[in-house]
């Protein structure tokens, strides 16, 4: 190989991300070439190795990091703090060209493309008072964040203008109204979405307080803050968003539900929006529906091959009842939909009745509920039955009457897959009772009960395992009869990929409880569900906190974790 030709008039700094590049793998020729071509060309190297394709920026950023001694980031999988950004003069950031993305209360961490250029890290320090840490990214990332903050920015002062250039009222929601793509709010709003599908959040909240809107999103399981805006541009923002819903924007006083269908980089995403009033404004929620994001394989979201197989038991028979219980965001409508991908065949009839129709599937026959129009679970269930359906999915039982027509379809030979909010397997049985389903249809119509939670699930890259105390594992009350003493478990750490968290993903934590003849008599005699626990206990149910502390022993997540999402 021909060694690449530094020569001794060579940056240092340069000479040492080329001796990084080598140290990579990079082949020496390809480095001596592209050397030479940027001296025949007069192009800086760093630019003849990316424009050249020899390097990615992400790859020159990382050889950037390394000989600096610092850590790469890639901000397009990074939770950006909005602290940190408040912290920095916006001005200040786009004229070093860096991007602050964290920050404590002793320091800021900024991410720059030439960590040498120590002029502008005095100018953060004398600016914000706070000590500097560096971390190297890429140009293009960053020039592309700061693009998209200036516009919001610019898009929220303009908005304000308008919005304080009227005193008349109504102003900032005719604003929102329009149907100008150009209008400030309307970009603003764009953005947000596409920002926050881009992240992988599954929720959106915007939340009214005394000064502000606060603008956080859910990710992978837990809520992180992004943004804040004026209160003086808060009607604009929420009524832009009830008018892609479909709400009513004259209406603030009572809670509204709609849809948003949406367009992102090519792929369909829906969003589920749902307005709350509160002492400072509407609160509005949005759920985003992107099957694109989801795997739904029933293997792949978390399942044990033990679970699995008594699970996949249930539902390939050709009739009974099988439910899949959790609270909210507990993933209980992917899984369902997962169990349809396994079950659904061109020679079988699936109908489903939801509120709202979450992901739409090929082959299936969906209906969405539409209370105003009087079609409700309890009314369209009868056509339902009507129209020779084999399996039928009911979005959730949650009234007397959906829970009486859901056994009854059951028993008259359908396979009935539907969701409850109870907080274990066993209690689904007692909370159909309550809703005033006689014992003895419970019995003879359900067929199996699934608990489920989700779990954040540990970045395979930066996890890091460690043995744990022995106060750990009591506080945990790790299962030593039937899996030992864990020799060692795994913690999050943080990466580039992660965006910093430790985590990357979720993973379900399940609960299978088959309703066998013994639970079945139970069933009848109206037992408790303390009674009921026992007998499936002792038939082999795994229970929800000893499913996830399985998976913390296989290193897919952690103890933390576990102990966050079961009792």
């Amino acid at each position: 190989m021909t060694p690449p030709p530094i020569s001794n008039t060579m940056d240092p700094a340069l000479r040492t991300v080329v001796e990084s590049l080598s140290r990579r793998g990079l082949s020496d020729t390809v480095l001596a070439a592209a050397i030479a071509a940027a001296e025949r060309t007069g192009r800086p190297l760093r630019t003849v190795l990316v424009d050249d394709q020899i390097v990615t920026e992400f790859e020159l950023a990382s050889a950037v990091a390394d000989a600096y001694g610092l850590d790469a980031v890639e901000l397009s999988t990074f939770a950006i703090e909005p602290a940190a950004m408040k912290r920095l003069p916006l001005a200040l950031a786009r004229r070093h060209h860096m991007l602050p993305i964290a920050a404590t209360d002793t320091t800021i961490t900024v991410a720059v493309s030439d960590p040498g250029d120590v002029l502008a890290l005095d100018d953060v320090r004398a600016a914000t008072g706070l000590i500097v840490r560096p971390v190297v990214t890429s140009r293009d990332e960053i020039t592309k964040l700061l693009d998209r903050y200036t516009r919001e920015s610019t898009d929220l002062d303009e908005a304000a203008a308008q919005a304080h250039s009227d005193d008349a009222p109504g102003v900032a929601d005719t604003l929102s109204a329009t149907s100008n793509d150009d209008a400030p709010v309307v970009r603003f709003v764009n953005s947000l979405l596409e920002r926050a599908i881009s992240n992988r959040a599954s929720d959106i909240h915007l939340e009214p307080s005394e000064h502000e809107l606060r603008i956080r999103l859910r990710i992978d399981g837990v809520l992180h803050e992004v943004d804040s805006v004026p209160r003086g541009i808060q009607s604009a923002l929420i009524s832009r968003l009830k008018i892609m819903s479909g709400l009513d924007i004259t209406e603030r006083r009572v809670p509204q539900n709609g849809r948003i269908s949406m367009d992102v980089n090519g792929r369909g995403v829906d969003l589920r929006a749902a307005t709350l009033p509160t002492v400072w404004g509407e609160k509005v929620v949005l759920r985003i529906l992107d099957t694109g994001g989801i795997d739904l394989e029933l293997r792949k979201l978390g399942f044990t091959d033990y679970n699995y197989e008594r699970f996949s038991a249930s539902f390939r028979k050709p009739h009974g009842m099988v439910l899949v219980t959790g609270p909210t965001g507990s993933g209980k409508s992917t899984t369902l939909y997962a169990t349809l991908g396994e079950i659904a065949r061109p020679e079988v009839n699936v109908i489903t009745v939801e509120d709202p129709v979450e992901y739409r599937m090929p082959g299936i026959n969906q209906v969405q509920v539409n209370v105003k129009a009087g079609l409700t679970f309890a009314a369209v269930l009868p056509a339902i039955l009507r129209s020779d359906p084999d399996i039928v999915l009911i979005g959730e039982i949650r009234d007397p009457t959906t829970a009486q027509l859901g056994i009854e379809a059951a028993l008259t030979g359908h396979l009935v897959l539907s969701t409850l909010h109870t907080n274990d397997a066993p209690s689904a049985m007692t909370r159909l009772v309550e809703m005033g389903v006689e014992p003895f249809l419970v019995g003879s119509s359900l067929d199996c009960v699934l608990a489920q939670r989700l779990a954040r699930r540990l970045c395979e890259w930066c996890k890091e395992a460690y043995v744990p105390t022995e106060q750990e594992i009591l506080g945990s009350r790790w299962p030593i009869e039937d899996l030992g003493a864990p020799p060692q478990l795994w913690r999050a750490i943080g990466c580039r990929s992660c965006g910093d968290t430790g985590y990357r993903g979720r993973l379900a934590v399940n609960e299978v409880m088959p309703v066998t003849e013994e639970i079945e008599r139970l069933a009848v005699k109206n037992a408790p569900a303390t009674e009921v626990a026992k007998v499936a206990l002792a038939e082999g149910m795994v229970k929800l906190r000893d499913d996830g502390l399985r998976k913390t022993a296989l290193g897919l997540t952690t103890l933390e974790e576990i102990l966050r999402v079961t009792v």
